[in-house]
């Protein structure tokens, strides 16, 4: 039996904020993750999934966003806005899908950075590597 002097008391700084609408426990500023950290399945889904629209609206299987919107049933201005991540810089798509890099924006906002230049886009996504 352990005395109650024996009790170690471990304190880890982290913080519970949501992300993506779902909570998410986030690490201490200060913390590096390691090389096999996984990508945020939900970037890699999202983006999957506006590659797969891509090459179905250059196939001419869809004309319009807004045909793309009703065949897979969902918002026009969603397919929209994910539609954006199939254009991103060949560096960040590299870097988010192989290099497992975690990005700093979200989701929602990783759709906007789509829209700048790919010079830019590195340094939105991850800029620590600046």
């Amino acid at each position: 039996m352990t005395k109650p002097d024996d009790t170690i008391r471990i304190l880890i700084p982290l913080k519970v904020r949501k992300k993506n609408g779902r909570p998410k426990i986030l690490p201490p500023t200060d913390y590096l993750p390691s090389e096999d950290q996984a990508q945020d399945p939900h970037i890699l889904r999202a983006i999957g999934r506006a590659w797969g629209w891509r090459r179905r609206m250059e196939a001419g299987e869809f004309s319009t966003i807004q045909e793309l919107a009703e065949a897979v049933g969902l918002a026009e201005r969603h397919v929209s806005r994910q539609l954006r991540l199939a254009y991103l810089a060949p560096e960040v798509l590299k870097r988010l899908t192989c290099g497992r890099e975690t990005s700093a924006v979200s989701l929602y906002d990783l759709c906007f950075t789509a829209g700048e230049a790919w010079e830019k886009q590195v340094g939105r996504v991850f800029p620590a590597s600046q």
